[in-house]
């Protein structure tokens, strides 16, 4: 279980992130037309993995900007944006700030993947939502780097995520 805090208070997530050089859990997530996506649909491209609790938080917000604006530039790269927001919510957001570059999913039925993927709050203020966390695969579904935020305020290291899309 990992320790994370929000603004200086302990919560905890239900596990620890996926290894990196293992394969990435298979997940079932609800994209913004209530379809169901599958890890398996983005084989053959590198993948950002980019987690958070809310879009309807700053830090959240911000993430899903930035990673739009870097994913325009990448070759062979899907930016996956990944919380328990119902699918129109992430819509709505994304309608509202031009954001056309990323893929909203939702894991607002199940949780699996929050559980899966070691990183769902157990207690504290955001219990059940998912901890802020950056996860980047080859295209193989292998990974290659992860990054849990520690202080669920912070925004996640863009730098080194976007490196790891290079390092092969």
């Amino acid at each position: 279980m990992a320790i994370i805090t929000l603004q200086g208070t302990e919560a905890n997530t239900n596990g620890e992130l996926p290894a990196v050089g293992n394969k990435a859990p298979e997940f079932n997530l609800t994209k913004n037309d209530l379809s169901t996506a599958t890890l398996k649909d983005f084989e053959g491209s590198k993948v950002v993995l980019n987690i958070f609790p809310s879009i309807d938080t700053s830090t959240c917000a911000t993430s899903v900007k930035v990673f739009n604006q870097e994913a325009s530039k990448l070759d062979n790269t899907k930016v996956l944006c990944i919380s328990r927001d119902l699918p129109f919510a992430q819509s709505r957001f994304c309608g509202a700030e031009g954001i056309e570059n990323v893929i909203n999913l939702s894991d607002f039925k199940t949780g699996a993947f929050g559980k899966d993927y070691g990183l769902e709050f157990i207690d504290g203020p955001l219990h059940g939502l998912h901890s802020r966390a950056v996860i980047v695969l080859d295209e193989n579904g292998t990974i290659k780097y992860t990054e849990q935020v520690s202080e669920i305020v912070d925004q996640p290291n863009y730098k080194a995520a976007l490196e790891a899309l290079s390092n092969d």
